[in-house]
């Protein structure tokens, strides 16, 4: 059963078959800082694959986040973003307080992500910024 939280005239909904899969993918192809020219192939699974928060006024899908998590431990956040128009509405922090609320995702040691502009948002949320020299990645399109 889709999760849905609704403050009027928005709805935030996990119900994938709400997402609209030309709006996400044309802001990340296009807007997102993080996700220049991604595929759109990549995006689709990368939907199928998380919990899907989607933003909507209406029917129009004007938001989304996502949540990559084993629902046991650990949840990281990606691809959020809410559509120019409807920026400044607090939509941001009410989709961040949606995630966490989440029953299913309630008990989870560690939530994380990464974000070049938003520490703001995140740090009203308890969210800190990552110690130096405890945090590691690996991208296997940077070792040749």
């Amino acid at each position: 059963m889709p999760y849905e939280s609704r403050r009027p005239p928005y709805t935030i909904s996990t119900d994938p078959s709400r997402l609209d899969l030309d709006v996400i993918h044309d802001f990340l192809a296009n807007e997102a800082y993080w996700s220049p020219g991604v595929a759109r192939e990549v995006v689709l699974r990368s939907l199928e694959n998380s919990l899907c928060f989607g933003v909507y006024q209406g029917d129009e899908q004007v938001g989304l986040a996502r949540v990559i998590s084993d629902f046991a431990t650990f949840a990281y956040i990606a691809d959020v973003f809410i559509r120019a128009g409807h920026r400044g509405h607090g939509l941001g922090k009410w989709l961040v307080e949606t995630m966490l609320a989440h029953p299913d995702l309630q008990g989870l040691r560690k939530w994380t992500l990464d974000t070049r502009d938003a520490h703001g948002l995140y740090a009203n949320f308890g969210f800190t910024e990552v110690p130096a020299g405890t945090h590691m990645v690996y991208r296997p399109e940077q070792r040749e």
